[in-house]
């Protein structure tokens, strides 16, 4: 049976849609409300042609709700790479319009650069865990502005920990006019009331983990963030070797070859910024074990003082998610000194 092809191009406000036969003849352009309604509509549309839909999306935000949507109303719809869609089919002009004959094209040709989506269970996993990050990310911030306002009245912090009893007792008495005190009440508030908020969120993410498969292996390194790693990768199995894990983690450079030439530029910093940013923070103090820190200090003394523990703390965070591609592979915990294989690999 003959199918046709449906390019998906979604704004805030609508979603651009081009239908083509396998010919290529367009049977539908069109811009749809990308609600629900707007979805049914748009599959009655497409429907009275009585053919199979294939159908691409570009990944972004909302196109996750559009796929699950339109597969639940029976099309097959893949989730694109923008990227490397644009550098498949480069663009001297771009418009919606254009955008979504691409990706109908794009389908026809059976072209898509296709993405995996995670499935609803990672998917929640995912969002207990970055909102979690969120959170401290909003402490980080609040703490830092204490900092500053402390300095900007000449008031260097006195103790190792500002918001700990004796920090805390400091602050109460510290004599600095509205609004900055007003100010910085406010914010110590906000920080108990996050505190409260992320402990609640880390109990829960120890009781989910406490059935995950991976999160165990993961934690038997105690500075590794099992969960977080753990939601961010999803099913192992889509990585044959510890080399494509790195790559999904955008951890590896840059690599530009031409001819005798290699340069190898900045990281790649493609795949999950939450995934990178847990290895690079589980590096942080992997780096003091004793089997990273002897090439962690050597990498860090041969590159100089300006970049040498930038790219010494990189090194030791991929060689974290090697460890973590063969802890989930072989089911085995943590051992940097143990050689680890795969079985019928």
């Amino acid at each position: 049976m003959t199918i046709v092809h449906a390019g998906l191009d979604l704004s805030r406000t609508r979603l651009d849609v081009c239908v083509l036969d396998e010919t290529g003849r367009r049977l539908v352009e069109h811009a749809f409300p990308p609600d629900a309604d707007g979805l049914r509509h748009l599959v009655d549309e497409v429907g009275r042609f009585g053919q199979p839909v294939q159908a691409v999306i570009e990944s972004m935000t909302g196109a996750r709700f559009v796929h699950d949507t339109l597969e639940l109303l029976g099309w097959d719809v893949q989730i694109a790479d923008a990227l490397k869609a644009k550098g498949i089919a480069p663009l001297a002009a771009k418009t919606d319009k254009i955008d979504a004959h691409v990706l109908a094209e794009l389908s026809r040709r059976d072209l898509v650069p296709s993405i995996w989506l995670p499935p609803p269970g990672v998917r929640a996993e995912r969002e207990r865990a970055r909102f979690r990050l969120h959170l401290v990310h909003h402490r980080a911030m609040l703490k830092n502005r204490i900092h500053a306002t402390l300095l900007t009245f000449g008031k260097p912090c006195p103790v190792s920990d500002l918001f700990g009893l004796g920090g805390r007792e400091i602050l109460a008495r510290l004599d600095i006019p509205d609004p900055w005190k007003e100010n910085l009440d406010t914010a110590l508030g906000l920080i108990d009331d996050l505190e409260v908020q992320i402990d609640s969120i880390e109990r829960e993410l120890k009781l989910a983990g406490a059935d995950h498969p991976y999160v165990s292996l993961l934690t038997s390194a105690p500075w590794i963030l099992g969960y977080t790693i753990a939601s961010e990768i999803g099913d192992i199995s889509r990585f044959s070797s510890p080399k494509k894990l790195v790559g999904y983690t955008g951890l590896a450079p840059r690599v530009i070859q031409s001819g005798n030439n290699d340069y190898r530029g900045p990281l790649a910093k493609n795949g999950p910024r939450y995934l990178r940013w847990a290895y690079i923070e589980a590096a942080v103090h992997a780096a003091r074990h004793p089997y990273y820190k002897d090439h962690y200090e050597r990498t860090a003394k041969r590159l100089g003082r300006q970049r040498g523990r930038k790219v010494a703390r990189v090194e030791v965070a991929r060689k974290l998610v090697e460890a973590t591609w063969h802890m989930c592979q072989t089911g085995a915990t943590f051992a940097p000194g143990r050689s680890q294989s795969v079985p019928g690999r």
